[in-house]
C-alpha cells in the first residue's frame, strides 16, 4: 500500500466529443485552464480510471478515493443517450454513478441529475473527500460555487457514507 499525501488530488480527464457550443462547454474550459487533461476518443480513457457514468451499477463512494488517486477520474462531455447508443455498456474504465444532486448550471438549475461535466466532476471529487479541488473547479463559473451551496447537506451525507447501502439511505433523506 502506498502512502498518500493529504494534498494529492486525482488526475482529471475530460472526454471531449464536441457536441456542445464551445463557448458553454464546461469540460472544454477545464481543459483550457489545464485543470483537466482532454482526451478525444473513448479508447483513450485510462483502463482503471473512474468514469462518471449515469448508467453504472455502482455509486461513487469515499472509498473510491485511492483508485482515483492512482488512475484518475473521467467525465465524458456529451449526451449520455448518444454514448449509450454508440457504446452500450462498453465504456472503458471503472464506471461510477453519482447519487441524486441538483444542478446549479443556468440551463438546468435545480434539476436532479442534469449536471454539466464540471458539476459531475466536482460532485465526484467532493464525495471522495477532495473538497478543495471540487471548489477550485467550480470557481471557473460564477454559478459554480452555488452547486456546493445547493447540495451542501446531501454532499456532506454522501461523503460520510461508508458503503452503497448507507449512501442510498442518505439519498432517501433528501430526495
Amino acid at each position: 500500500m502506498r502512502f498518500l499525501s493529504v494534498d494529492q488530488v486525482p488526475r482529471i480527464y475530460v472526454l471531449l466529443l464536441k457536441q456542445d457550443d464551445p463557448a458553454k462547454c464546461t469540460a472544454a474550459k477545464l481543459a483550457k485552464f489545464r485543470l483537466a487533461k482532454p482526451i478525444y476518443k473513448i479508447r483513450q480513457i485510462p483502463r482503471k480510471a473512474l468514469v462518471l457514468n449515469p448508467f453504472a451499477e455502482r455509486l461513487i463512494l469515499k472509498r473510491d478515493r485511492e483508485e482515483a488517486l492512482n488512475y484518475g477520474i473521467v467525465a465524458i462531455d456529451c449526451s449520455w443517450e448518444q454514448v449509450r447508443l454508440a457504446f452500450g455498456s462498453r465504456v472503458p474504465g471503472v464506471g461510477r454513478r453519482l447519487p441524486t444532486l441538483l444542478a446549479s448550471n443556468p440551463t438546468n438549475y435545480a434539476k436532479p441529475h442534469k449536471f454539466s461535466s464540471l458539476e459531475a466532476l466536482a460532485a465526484g471529487l467532493r464525495i471522495m473527500g477532495f473538497r478543495e479541488k471540487a471548489s477550485e473547479l467550480l470557481s471557473l463559473y460564477k454559478w459554480g460555487p452555488n452547486f456546493l451551496t445547493l447540495n451542501a447537506q446531501p454532499l456532506e451525507a454522501y461523503e460520510s457514507a461508508t458503503d452503497e447501502t448507507a449512501l442510498a439511505e442518505a439519498e432517501s433523506q433528501f430526495f
